[in-house]
């Protein structure tokens, strides 16, 4: 059964300021906070040594990847990823960088990268931002409260971008904190195609399309994949194969894996925890099945722990 997304969930494509999240932002804004100081607070600039709308764009990022709330309380695996003794607070382990991946995705506050990987790219395989616009377009004509502006929509699209892609040219001419903070996970690629001028369609023009293709994903932690399956309330303790190819948040979606990746992580999975998991295979009918009730944070500390 394919899980669906909750009609009344809120769309957002503003609020980061058009600033995508830059790889030392996280633990500035989660320092800021421990103070027990405010975003609004006068000095904020100040204190965060950033301009006004970079102060909205932090805060923004922090929500967006689940290390704050909507009250910018710290949530739980905000705290164990980057608190002074945590998992990883300078992010240095790719496993941090997929774990991040998966709340900005699960997470919808920042709605463009829930759409994209869950929806969007499963009906274009190549892709710009004329054609995600068109596909908010047609959501807005069916979705009450799905409000729809093309400039919003450009600049949200033009940011998730940036979060994603990066060229030898951003690394050549700015500090690694410009870059985007996904950039390292390669699961967004480009591509130049050339296409016909509408009005001379002798002349050739060449456009850059974005594409992302399910791969096996070997950098992708076998703990990461299995805090995303149980932290995905839709789930019990036995799941098909196809449920978690292609449900709504499977691993499948968030992570682009391919059936052969997927298949080979939940193998992996099950030779490092035989008394937690069992990958079975009746008659063609494929389940991971967990022998106990784990926790999600559990699998976490497992992988960092280590």
């Amino acid at each position: 059964m394919i899980l669906e997304r909750d009609p009344q969930i809120k769309y957002t494509f503003s609020g980061h300021e058009k600033f995508q999240c830059r790889h030392l932002w996280l633990k500035k804004g989660y320092d800021y906070l421990q103070l027990n100081k405010s975003f609004t607070d006068e000095d904020a600039v100040i204190d965060l040594g950033v301009g006004k709308n970079m102060v909205a764009s932090i805060r923004f990022w922090l929500k967006a990847f689940g290390i704050t709330d909507a009250k910018d309380q710290i949530t739980e695996v905000g705290e164990l990823l980057l608190n002074d003794k945590g998992f990883d607070e300078y992010l240095e382990d790719d496993a941090s960088l997929w774990l991040l991946h998966y709340l900005l995705v699960k997470t919808n506050f920042a709605s463009t990268y829930s759409l994209i990987f869950n929806e969007f790219r499963k009906e274009r395989q190549e892709f710009n931002s004329d054609n995600y616009e068109a596909f908010i377009k047609r959501k807005s004509d069916v979705i009450p409260g799905l409000n729809f502006n093309s400039n919003t929509i450009q600049s949200d699209f033009d940011i998730f971008k940036k979060m994603y892609v990066s060229s030898a040219e951003d690394y050549k001419n700015f500090d690694d904190s410009f870059i985007g903070i996904l950039t390292d996970l390669h699961l967004v690629g480009t591509v130049q195609r050339e296409e016909s001028s509408d009005s001379d369609k002798t002349r050739k023009k060449t456009r850059q399309l974005l594409f992302i293709n399910n791969r096996e994903r070997e950098s992708l932690p076998v703990e990461i994949l299995l805090y995303s399956i149980l932290d995905n309330s839709n789930y019990s303790t036995s799941i098909s194969l196809p449920a978690l190819e292609n449900d709504f948040n499977s691993p499948g979606n968030v992570f682009a894996l391919s059936r052969a990746g997927l298949v080979s992580k939940i193998q992996e999975a099950q030779e490092k925890y035989p008394s937690d998991i069992i990958y079975t295979d009746h008659a063609g009918i494929k389940e991971l099945q967990f022998k106990r009730k784990v926790d999600p944070i559990e699998m976490l500390t497992s992988y960092y722990e280590k």
